[in-house]
This record gives structure tokens, sequence and C-alpha cells, in this order.
């Protein structure tokens, strides 16, 4: 049986002494476990062009999130237009597809969650692709409302799983040197797509270029353009280790493992160094939900305080805000429909810029530290936000400068968000737990947010959007506290170390700190 990493030939030692049944690379132990060297090998690595391949594969599919997500906030007044193609209004288009799209991800978070980490990372993040390639597709041909409000709700669908189904692969396959930072710019590329939203939408309204009933149908077919290349892209990608080996596949792990040291070792031209320490898992059935329930409210109770609190708090802002930020310039500022796109473009790049630039601090200066002085940082800049627009001090352009400022520190706390809630719960749990955790932080704060947000914006009274602008901030503020209190320290610690797998003992070595209720 192949050794791997633990052979002299890949750092001149064997790693941690040898294995249980002889195996240090996934082999099988008497009784019913295994002893492997595997989560070890996978953290060690140097980053390398295959990790690239990972970031690319897995990654992107936020640029299609923040691509529906602005084209949808954008183009709701060309929308409600005579000659549009679609009875609709713009607050239902901002207000109730808005708040279906969320429902659509929350419930697909759920229910492909479930199977995620039943059926492995890979079968699900291609299936969850394609329904959202679908989804999207069958969007642009509405000719009625109920068709644009029903496909809207299984775009959302498909983006939920998303969320579990990636967010899982990401961190089981990244060495935990680099989890906290990749992750942070894997979300934060949501910008990137609102980026390119915003700009597409300049054109697609643009009716001296496109037809007025035209233009936003292509927006959404270029969505689908852009899935499919992801999804080819995407079949390079391999099943995590990680989940192949509490799932008694061990061999493919190992497999996968190798090819992975031999790839790196070629591209770096020297061996890898030895890995240190092993795990030992216990095979067992499918976890059930009421061991999920009992895990997470129970041995991590602290855990899912946090969870919720973040979740809410970034929920509540980013949904309510990118929906609604097209509607506030052209209420307010008489801002065209047609060029709120070049305001909107400006935030997004400030959001882009908050994770890539602040994210390799989550790895070094610490999670703890980072989580709640970004969310404290938004809160309190919103705050001023909210002031300034009361007294009447702010211009189209001044509140964008306003806002770009906020959410460059709140893209970097809503990230962690993610990172926080895919890495502090057991891997049997993963996928089920960033699922949960969407779910109903986002029902709480991305369903009510939009709504109660486009009630308030729709007064065109100052008060009513300066109130909504004070809830987002408060919700933020006081899930900085929350974290600045209960954040897990998970900076460079594999993720066995931060939380065991339900199916482990615990690793050997150093390993065990850390490891509990906190």
């Amino acid at each position: 049986m192949s050794t791997g990493a633990g052979t002299p030939s890949r750092g001149g030692s064997s790693a941690g002494g040898g294995a249980v049944g002889g195996s240090t690379g996934g082999g099988s132990t008497g009784g019913g476990s295994t002893t492997s060297d595997i989560p070890a090998r996978l953290d060690r690595l140097p980053w390398s062009r295959w990790h690239w391949t990972i970031v690319v594969g897995l990654g992107t599919v936020w640029i299609l999130d923040g691509l529906e997500v602005t084209v949808v906030g954008n183009i709701a007044g060309r929308l409600s237009e005579p000659g549009s193609g679609l009875s609709i209004s713009s607050g239902q288009v901002t207000g109730t597809a808005a708040a279906l799209y969320v429902a659509g991800a929350c419930v697909g978070a759920l229910f492909w969650g479930r199977l995620t980490d039943h059926f492995g990372r890979r079968k699900l993040f291609m299936i969850t692709l394609a329904v959202y390639l679908a989804a999207t597709a069958l969007t642009s041909l509405s000719t009625d409302a109920w068709w644009f409000f029903l496909f809207r709700f299984l775009t959302g669908f498909g983006i939920g799983g998303e969320y579990a189904a990636i967010n899982s692969a990401i961190d089981e396959l990244i060495p935990a040197n680099y989890r906290g930072r990749v992750d942070l710019m894997i979300n934060g590329s949501f910008w990137l797509g609102a980026v390119g939203g915003s700009l597409l939408s300049i054109l697609a309204l643009d009716t001296a270029f496109l037809p007025e009933n035209i233009g936003w149908r292509l927006t959404f077919a270029l969505g689908a353009v852009l899935a499919l290349v992801i999804l080819l892209v995407r079949r390079h990608v391999p099943e995590s280790p990680r989940w192949l080996l509490i799932h008694g596949r061990d061999q493919e792990a190992e497999e996968i493992v190798s090819g992975i040291e031999r790839k790196i070792e070629e591209q770096q031209g020297e061996p890898l160094p030895a890995p240190e320490g092993r795990l030992e898992i216990h095979r067992r059935g499918s976890v059930t939900f009421l061991e999920i329930a009992r895990t997470v409210f129970g041995r991590y109770r602290r855990r899912a305080v946090l969870g919720f609190s973040l979740f809410i708090g970034q929920a509540f802002l980013y949904n309510a805000i990118t929906f609604g930020f097209g509607a506030i310039l052209t209420r307010f500022f008489d801002i065209p429909a047609d060029r709120t796109g070049y305001y909107f473009a400006v935030i997004a790049v400030g959001n882009f810029f908050g994770p890539l630039l602040l994210g390799k601090l989550f790895d070094t200066v610490g999670r703890r530290v980072m989580i709640s002085s970004t969310y404290l940082l938004s809160g309190i800049l919103l705050f001023a936000t909210a002031w300034l627009f009361d007294r009447g001090s702010l211009s189209a352009t001044t509140l964008t400068a306003c806002w770009c400022a906020v959410l460059f520190f709140a893209s970097a706390g809503a990230s962690s968000a993610y990172l926080t809630v895919s890495e502090i719960f057991p891997m049997e749990t993963r996928a089920m737990s960033i699922a949960f955790f969407y779910a109903l932080g986002t029902a709480a704060g991305g369903i009510s947010g939009p709504l109660l947000f486009a009630d308030l914006t729709g007064t065109g009274r100052v008060g009513d959007t300066v109130l909504a602008f004070q809830i987002g901030a408060s919700l933020m503020c006081v899930a900085g506290l929350v974290a600045a209190v209960l954040a897990v320290r998970a900076e460079g610690r594999s993720l066995e170390d931060v939380a065991t797998p339900l199916s482990s003992s615990a690793p050997s070595g150093a390993g065990e700190r850390g490891v509990g209720v906190g």
C-alpha cells in the first residue's frame, strides 16, 4: 500500500513514527477504523498552481451571485417601465423578487447541505451549479411576474446549495496557514460580480444600444453562459480527501493526495516536508439530524451563538443595501435608473478590496481581533453615514463614498462569517452547519431586510431611510461584540484541531488544544 508523505523520499522521516496497521496514508485498521495522516499532509502543502485551480474552479461562483444580486437591483427601474415585456413594479423587483431569491437560497442551502455531507462535496457542487444555470437562463425568458418570481426563487435555490458545498470543499482542500485569507478572498469575489453587474446593467439599460425588452434579458442569459464555463472548469476539481476518509474510501483519498503531492514536488523541484500528526477515524453510518443538533447546540452552543450573530448582522445589512441602493440614488438624488450602475460599481470595488487587503490579517493577527473589529468598524461608520444623510449633508457622490468605506470593512466581516461556520464545527456536520446558519441568519436578515428596506425607502422620507441604516448598523455592532467574546482562534490550525471529527479520536500530538465547547 502506498505510504504517501510518510516515506523518507517526502521529507526524510516517517510521519509520526508509523501508523496503526502499518499505514501512514489512509490504510485500514482492524475494528472498522483507520489511521491516516491525510489531513496533516494537506495542511502542510505550500501554495501552488494546483491550489489556484481550486480557487478558480470553486470560488468563481460567487462572481455569479454578485452579478445576479446587482443586476436585479440596478434594472428594477427598467423592468417596471412600460415596454419592458414584463408587467411588474420596481417594489416587486427589489422587495418580493429579492426576498424570494434569498428564500430560495435558504431552502436550497438546507436541502443541498444535507446531501453534501452525505453524498460528497464534488457531486453536489456540480449539481447545484447546473440548477443555477438552468434557473437563471429561464429567468431571462420571463413574460409574467409569476414566472420571474418562480425562477428567481429557483436561482437562489441553486446558489444556496453552492454556499454549503463550495465552502466545505474549499476549507477541506486549502492548507491551514492560508485558509482564512483564501476563504475571505473567494467570498469577497462576490463583488467582482457586482462590479460586472453594475457595468453590465448600464449597457443593458441603454436603449440606444439594446431594445428595452431585450437588454435585461441578456444580463440573465450571460449569467447562464458564465456558469457553463465554470461548470467545465469544475470538472477537474477532486472530491475532498477528508470527506472520503471519514466515509471509508481511504484508497481514493490516498490517490488524490499523492497525486497532488507529486504535482507540487515537480513544480517546486524538491521534496515536501514530512507531515506532523495522524488521525484515527472510526467508521460509522450517516450522521442524523438529531446528532447534528446535539453537536451544534449542545457541545458547541457558544459557537452556535457566534454563527447566528455574524450571519444575521451581515445578511440584513447586505441584502437590504444591495437590493435597495439604486432606489435610494434614484429617489433621493434624482440619479437616472440607467446611471445607478456607475455608483454601485464604486462601492462594489470597495467591497472587493476589503477581503483582499485585510484577508491575510485573519491568518496572522487572528480571527477574534479581525472579525470583531471589522464588524464594529462597519457599524460605527454606518451610524455616521446615517447621521450625515439625516442632516442633508450628502450628495450621491459622497453617499457612495461613505458606503464604500462602510463596506470595505463590512465585506471582510461578512466573508469571515462564512469562514467561521465552515471551520468551527466537526467535518461530518460541516456542510449542514454552513447551510443551517446561512439559512436561519439569512432568513432573519436577508428576507426581512429587503422587504423592510423597500418599505422604508419607498416612503420617500429621509427619516425612514435613516432608520433602516441605523438598524443595519446596530446589528453589525452587536455581532462585533459577540465575536470579541466568542470568536474561535482558528488561525493556522487544522480543521481537525479546531473541531475534532465525530468519527475520530483526538488528533495525536498538539492537535487537542482548544477542542471543546469554546
